[in-house]
């Protein structure tokens, strides 16, 4: 059921458009197919991608993360080979740093400080001990009353003697203990200064890699890791992990990526489980996929365009119209407009939803299948999945939906504040524990057929975080079908476009 199990997706930093490049079944099998050949124990991420060259031709690139170089896979970022004698005297400097840290925790006062300590708080606690049993009795003999004044005074002195022993011993343990802790606290010293350098010789080193590594993208860009971040701090190793790696080495090939995948190979640990495989991860390969991406294809699919209309099948993840927010601005509207075309959008699609998105070409087409939806003239059919097993056939569901100002675009069923709302369901197929439905909505309001599902079949649709909870690759509502009369030409237009999934 699903072809697409993830994707890969940044926003283009020149367009502002979202980019996508899925991973999918196949790119899955490849990738598994390549896991039987890792004989290196080391855990690391290793991917594949496909991609197509100017022939047509597939081809396979893979990759696996760090700074490694393997015949027959794809190497690190360029511009490393530039620095290679700086980044050997650094990496030796450091390695003598290292190596002195290391000395200086192992100096031999260490371990004279912990036994004598231990010894000193041994012979303490027993002095202490015996000092208390002879209080004990002490207090036991005044107790009587049997004692002159001489005898007492006798057990005073005993007391102030006792005294004296405990402040000499902890005396001696200070004379013992004083030179080794000031040795110690040399050398802590040092190490702390020994890490401080350490520290900004990898901060130069990494900041000298980043000037000198080399990103390549599908527009023809090539930017370094520092230009492209400017002033985001870099974690160590970004540039390093295999998305980066297959996209970048795919653009300077010329290949056109089709899909990728990349998994954990070796021994498992608390985030990574051998053979699971695994997204771009946010530190250090989400931040370079906007420009990474960048070049791909985003033109949109036209199914059906005229002097008046054009008809898209817009993809899941894309806005209709765009939003207030610099993040909601790639939508069709958009990108229409960047490519020299105004249109105006007739209805709209969910930003999940895809499928059938009608445009007009000028203000007087949109009013005419403005008015068409009005009248309920067009007829909307919707293919979903719900996430289980239905047991009714077909109906209609008729309840009122409201959507509250204060939770937007959240819509619930309000019998007092509600719209009419009324869709048509039928049952096409059950796969496994799902279920294939048909929607017809005969109103158009916000969510209908999510909200309508939820609430009016007890089952929400698969991949519908806001209504279901229950997550996938994507929200599983299709609109498959369109039909509306022309407002030139005044004949009937029957739309159609396969479900994806």
């Amino acid at each position: 059921m699903k072809e697409v199990t993830y994707y890969y997706q940044g926003i283009c930093p020149e367009t502002g458009e979202l980019l996508r490049l899925p991973r999918t079944l196949l790119a899955e099998k490849i990738a598994r197919d390549l896991m039987t050949t890792i004989t290196n124990p080391e855990g690391k991420m290793y991917g594949i991608l496909l991609g197509e060259n100017a022939a047509g031709e597939i081809e396979i690139l893979k990759a696996f993360s760090g700074q490694g170089e393997a015949t027959g896979w794809v190497p690190s970022l360029v511009g490393r080979e530039k620095i290679v004698l700086e980044e050997k005297r650094v990496l030796q400097l450091l390695e003598t740093i290292k190596q002195e840290i290391i000395t200086l925790q192992s100096i031999p006062e260490h371990n004279l400080y912990r036994l004598n300590q231990a010894n000193f708080e041994r012979k303490i606690q027993a002095l202490q001990q015996q000092h208390q049993n002879h209080k004990q009795e002490r207090d036991r003999l005044r107790n009587l009353g049997d004692l002159n004044p001489e005898e007492l005074e006798k057990l005073n002195n005993i007391s102030r003697q006792e005294k004296r022993e405990r402040k000499q011993l902890k005396q001696e343990q200070k004379q013992v203990l004083k030179p080794l802790i000031e040795k110690i606290n040399v050398a802590n010293q040092r190490i702390i200064e020994l890490k401080q350098q350490r520290r900004n010789l990898s901060k130069q080193l990494q900041e000298l890699l980043y000037q000198s590594y080399c990103l390549n993208n599908f527009s023809g860009q090539s930017l370094s890791l520092a230009k492209l971040m400017g002033s985001n701090l870099l974690p160590t190793g970004t540039g390093e992990c295999c998305a980066p790696k297959l996209l970048n080495y795919a653009a300077m090939k010329g290949l056109k990526p089709i899909a990728m995948a990349e998994f954990w190979w070796g021994e498992s640990n608390r985030d990574r489980t051998q053979g699971e495989f695994y997204g771009a991860c946010q530190e250090r390969c989400q931040p370079l996929m906007g420009f990474l991406l960048s070049g791909l294809r985003s033109f949109l699919e036209i199914i059906y365009e005229d002097e008046g209309i054009i008809a898209i099948n817009k993809p899941p993840g894309l806005l209709s119209v765009a939003g207030r927010y610099q993040d909601s601005q790639d939508a069709v509207v958009n990108r229409f407009r960047r490519q020299g075309k105004n249109v105006i959008p007739v209805h709209r699609l969910d930003r999940e939803t895809s499928g059938l998105l009608l445009l007009a070409k000028s203000l007087d087409i949109y009013r005419c299948l403005s008015q068409q939806f009005q009248r309920r003239e067009v007829e909307k059919i919707y293919e979903a999945i719900l996430s289980e097993i239905i047991e009714r056939e077909s109906g209609i569901i008729d309840l009122p939906l409201w959507g509250n100002p204060q939770n937007r675009p959240y819509q619930t069923v309000d019998w007092q504040r509600g719209k009419p709302s009324q869709t048509y369901f039928k049952v096409i197929g059950k796969e496994g524990n799902y279920s294939r439905l048909e929607f017809i909505p005969y109103t158009g309001r916000t969510h209908q057929i999510r909200v309508h599902s939820q609430a009016g079949l007890g089952i929400g649709i698969l991949g519908d975080r806001l209504y279901n909870g229950k997550q996938s690759d994507r929200l599983y509502l299709h609109a498959k079908q369109l039909s509306f009369r022309h407002p030139q030409t005044e004949n009937k237009l029957d739309l159609i476009i396969p479900t994806p999934f």
